[in-house]
C-alpha cells in the first residue's frame, strides 16, 4: 500500500508539472500552441485555461491527500520517534582539543 501511494504521488506530481507547463502565464496558454484558431474553435480561450486551473487544482490536492495518507501508512510507525531516541542515546561527539597558546612573555604591546 505504501508503495501504491509513492507512485501515485510522483505519478501526479511529474502530471503536475505538465500541466503547469502547458500554461502561458501571458494568457494565451495550450490554445496557442495548436494553431490558435483551430483549437480555440474547438474549446475555447477560456474554456482551456479553465480546464488547465482545475487540473492543476486536482493534482495539488492529489499530492497533498498522498502525503497525508503515507504518513499514516508508512510501514515504520512513527518514524520521527525512532530517530529522536536513537539521537537521545548516542554517546556525544568528542570535542576536539586545541593545544593551549604558548605564553608570550616577550610581547611588550600591550
Amino acid at each position: 500500500m505504501y508503495g501504491l501511494l509513492i507512485g501515485l504521488g510522483i505519478f501526479a506530481s511529474v502530471l503536475l508539472v505538465f500541466v503547469i507547463l502547458a500554461q502561458n502565464s501571458k494568457g494565451g496558454g495550450l490554445s496557442s500552441q495548436f494553431g490558435g484558431s483551430g483549437a480555440s474553435n474547438i474549446m475555447g480561450v477560456k474554456k482551456t485555461g479553465d480546464l488547465l486551473e482545475r487540473l492543476t487544482w486536482g493534482f495539488i490536492v492529489v499530492i497533498i491527500l498522498v502525503a497525508l495518507g503515507t504518513n499514516l501508512v508508512s510501514p515504520s510507525g512513527n518514524a520521527s520517534d525512532d530517530i529522536l531516541d536513537r539521537v537521545k542515546t548516542q554517546q556525544p561527539a568528542a570535542q576536539p582539543s586545541f593545544p593551549a597558546p604558548a605564553n608570550q612573555q616577550g610581547d611588550t604591546t600591550k
